[in-house]
């Protein structure tokens, strides 16, 4: 690859309620490849909630080595949360988050990186006491 704009292939990344997916895009064909989906447990913290309004409440993107996430707390309570990247080269730092508290009715942004590629992305959330 050149690295030109038209040239640039990007890792998609899809934080469901039950599943995560991570993906290659490339815009050129507007194409997604090397699909790969792995559960998640955000069920456990409200099962009675359909899957669709689960997969509201966390967006992330991944673009190169930049990853981006936004977290709602739809919940009464604190939700404490963390960004998780794992890194796709062996020498490359996996890293996690400082804890970020996001209030009821909040959005909070939480950011990463790898030097390279990333090779998978994920949120933790904890009950803030």
């Amino acid at each position: 690859m050149s690295g030109g704009p038209a040239d640039e292939m990007f890792t998609v990344v899809d934080v469901g309620g039950t599943t995560l997916r991570v993906g290659d895009y490339d815009p050129a064909t507007g194409a997604v490849h090397r699909v790969r989906r792995v559960p998640v447990d955000g069920m456990h913290r409200d099962p009675g909630a359909p899957v669709a309004v689960l997969q509201r409440r966390v967006g992330t993107a991944v673009r190169g080595s930049q990853v981006v996430a936004y977290c709602h707390n739809p919940y009464v309570d604190i939700d404490r949360v963390r960004l998780h990247i794992e890194c796709a080269r062996w020498w490359d730092i996996d890293t996690d988050s400082a804890p970020a508290d996001a209030w009821p009715a909040m959005t909070v942004r939480l950011t990463g990186r790898c030097w390279k590629e990333v090779r998978s992305v994920w949120i933790s959330h904890q009950k803030a006491r």
